[in-house]
């Protein structure tokens, strides 16, 4: 298993705006395959870093969501609406492998 994590740098009077991007996204990573474990939203200290955090099988089944994501309608629509609203400034994305148990 793979989790990627991923820091956005947001415009913080976009909050409202990110959250609908956000809630977008959660069932389209369900769809490929992977399983979203949530955004995080600025509530305390920094108001312009929001968190996400979703994991697939293997690095190369988010590979694959990464290219099919580029050709579904759904995604498409979530990527022109972030570029529309101009909520996200940068962002960065790291991969993790989970320790449990």
């Amino acid at each position: 298993m793979i989790t990627c994590h991923v820091q956005y740098v947001i415009d913080p009077k976009k909050v409202a705006e990110f959250e609908k991007y956000a809630r977008m996204w959660i069932p389209l990573v369900d769809k490929f395959g992977g399983q979203h474990h949530g955004y995080f939203l600025p509530a305390e200290g920094a108001n312009n870093i929001a968190l996400a955090l979703f994991s697939f099988e293997s690095l190369a089944a988010y590979e694959q969501y990464r290219i099919d994501s580029l050709k579904d309608p759904e995604c498409l629509e979530a990527f022109a609406y972030a570029e529309r609203v101009d909520c996200i400034v940068s962002y960065e994305r790291h991969f993790f492998r989970p320790v449990l148990r």
